[in-house]
């Protein structure tokens, strides 16, 4: 299967893209983060499952069903903005990982109003330990930083060609470690998590988010060309450093 670049626009070498002003990045950054936030106060805590052909139950974790766009919208800001412009954007998420996991805290800490019946409720939805809140962010930065680190590297090997390779490769490590970070790190040994059932969610985990990624990708390679023309930029990471903690955009 042969492809060619997303976009007619010239290559802009990212040192020159970080100086343009773009229309749409700060969408798609508040973007995902709102996906990001979401997904881990709804759905990060609570496992279901699906009834396979032989009667047998798998498990999954329930967030696996939304997590994976914040995923697509990083591939999408690797692959027209840069790893450096996305590399901002994973920052900006682990920061509002950390504020939502104080102010979690904080409100739950708080003494509820007399009379007020929610408060175990609300301690079990959002009283989250700091095990699972250090397994979250911890997760979500190494495997971020996994997906841009090799989609960027890929774009250049390939010279811009095969962008369902690209994307598809990238998940495949970037949800691959964060499904076998978040969840052992989270749960291993809780009640309510046998060893077989976390087996069973890590890889649920990363085979949903890998099919996701794959049944999306008509839908990437329509944003991503969109996003090309629209904004007149195609970024080849050549020279970037890609140190995480590099400040340089």
């Amino acid at each position: 299967m042969t492809d060619t670049p997303a976009s007619p626009t010239p290559p802009v070498h990212v040192n020159a893209a970080s100086v343009r002003h773009f229309r749409y990045y700060d969408l798609l950054m508040a973007a995902f983060v709102a996906i990001l936030l979401l997904s881990n106060i709804i759905g990060a805590s609570k496992p279901s499952y699906v009834v396979l052909p032989d009667g047998s139950e798998w498990a999954f974790g329930a967030g696996v069903l939304f997590f994976p766009i914040s995923y697509i919208i990083g591939d999408v800001l690797t692959e027209v903005y840069g790893y450096a412009r996305a590399r901002r954007v994973i920052w900006t998420g682990f920061a509002a990982l950390a504020f939502m996991a104080f102010m979690a805290w904080a409100v739950v800490s708080l003494p509820p109003a007399d009379g007020w019946p929610g408060q175990a409720a609300y301690e079990f939805v959002f009283g989250n330990s700091w095990r699972i809140v250090l397994a979250s962010m911890t997760a979500f930065w190494v495997g971020e930083f996994a997906n841009s680190y090799v989609l960027a590297r890929m774009k250049l090997w390939t010279r811009g060609r095969f962008l369902w390779m690209r994307t598809i490769g990238s998940t495949v490590v970037g949800q691959g470690l964060d499904s076998l970070i978040f969840y052992p790190l989270a749960f291993y040994g809780l009640v309510g998590w046998p060893p077989e059932q976390l087996y069973q969610v890590v890889l649920s985990q990363w085979l949903i988010k890998t099919l996701w990624e794959a049944a999306l990708t008509p839908v990437t390679y329509v944003v991503v060309g969109a996003l090309k023309r629209r904004e007149g930029v195609d970024v080849f990471d050549e020279g970037t450093d890609f140190t995480p903690f590099a400040a340089k955009v």
